[in-house]
Formats: C-alpha cells, sequence, structure tokens
C-alpha cells in the first residue's frame, strides 16, 4: 500500500484494525493504535515493538470485528475494492493495482471517483446493521 500511495496520488486505503483471535495480543494492540491514529504506531505493531497500553475508551476495533463477520471476512489482510469485491491475502504493489484499476474499469471512471464515499457509506450500513443484530 505504501508504494502504492507514494506513485498513484488518486488511491486511498482505508485501514480498519480487525485483530485475529489467533493473536492474543493483538486486541490491545489494535485499539493502542486507533486510539493513538498513529500509522507509525501501527508499523511498531507490525514491527514487533512494545505497545502502549490504549489511551481511549473505544468501540472501533470491536465494530470492525462485527463488520468483519458480517462480510464473511475471517482473515487478514484483507481488501475491498471500489466494486465492492473482497480480496483476501497479500498481494504484492503490481497486483494490487492492476486489481484496484480492474475494479475502477468495472465501474467506470466517474463512478471509481466516488468509490471511496460509497465504500465508506456501506460500511456505515453494514455497521448499523450489526448493531440493530
Amino acid at each position: 500500500m505504501k508504494k502504492i500511495i507514494k506513485e498513484r496520488d488518486d488511491i486511498v486505503f482505508f485501514i480498519k484494525m480487525y485483530p485475529l483471535g489467533s493473536h492474543p495480543a493483538a486486541y490491545k494492540k489494535s485499539k493502542a493504535v486507533v486510539c493513538a491514529k498513529s500509522l507509525r504506531m501501527l508499523d511498531d505493531a507490525f514491527a514487533g515493538k512494545t505497545m502502549p497500553e490504549p489511551t481511549c475508551e473505544t468501540t472501533e476495533v470491536d465494530d470492525n470485528i462485527k463488520l468483519a463477520e458480517t462480510l464473511g471476512i475471517s482473515g487478514t489482510p484483507a481488501i475491498i475494492l471500489p466494486d465492492g469485491a473482497i480480496v483476501p491475502g497479500y498481494k504484492d504493489a503490481e497486483a494490487l493495482l492492476k486489481l484496484i484499476e480492474a475494479a475502477g474499469e468495472s465501474l467506470g471512471l466517474e463512478e471509481a471517483e466516488e468509490a471511496p464515499a460509497e465504500a465508506e457509506e456501506a460500511s456505515a450500513e453494514a455497521e448499523e446493521a450489526s448493531e440493530s443484530e
């Protein structure tokens, strides 16, 4: 993702913290990253560095877990493309860029520019649906 955003100012990634149960410390680390709103801290977590305690009360991580369940996502990384397709697993920058461009083309250029807002709206709707259950 970092390589793509350095080269393309028309692509944005929304990162949602989704700790897997198989990594017991991941939940607390995720909350710490969310509270700090820090990409650097996210990098530190991936590097295995010691993380501070969360500095806020938030349900964001729990909401992300519910959203992932609603969308059928069970692993990381998982990427939701502008056309709504879910791509599980790691992709190198070149492969990921091809997937993003193909999804944008399937929407048409004008729609592709609106896709992040539509994706955010769909995410909010899915979160609301999971809260009402």
